[in-house]
């Protein structure tokens, strides 16, 4: 095992939550957005897509019965961003028969995108964010003490 796993953990999480961030920026950006595709001759609204995150390496138990055997993988523990996938929620169907893109009757499909949910989940990233940030900190402060004790 590396010493810098650490950074390399938290640099990995850095990443992740960031790019979920964006993607939830683009989720807020288009809420309202009703002509995001043109599928099967016709339109569709913004569909509310959501970062899927997977662990970079095999399971706990998988590493430790590396260490019991004596051949630990030296690989970072971390995530990864495995894809960006589209949420399946049906869309809203609002009355608005003086909208161009209002069906017959008069109803509007509009984006899946719930406001409160993604500044819920914006707050998640950013609270997650900050805590890699300052386990990044604690770890370079670490690496800082311990050089201090070989000069003593």
């Amino acid at each position: 095992m590396r010493i810098t796993n650490g950074f390399d953990v938290s640099a990995s999480a850095l990443t992740a939550q960031r790019l979920r961030m964006d993607v939830i920026s683009s989720n807020i950006a288009n809420a309202e957005t009703t002509r995001a595709k043109f599928v099967n001759g016709q339109y569709v609204p913004y569909a509310r897509k959501m970062v899927v995150l997977e662990p970079t390496t095999p399971s706990f138990a998988d590493v430790l019965n590396g260490k019991i055997n004596g051949t630990a993988s030296s690989k970072a523990a971390g995530v990864k961003v495995s894809k960006i996938v589209e949420d399946q929620t049906p869309f809203k169907q609002v009355y608005d028969p003086t909208n161009p893109d209002a069906d017959a009757n008069g109803y509007v499909q509009m984006p899946n995108v719930d406001i409160a949910k993604e500044m819920v989940d914006m707050i998640t990233a950013s609270r997650s964010y900050e805590a890699n940030v300052t386990a990044l900190n604690t770890t370079k402060a670490m690496f800082s003490k311990a050089l201090e004790i070989g000069r003593a």
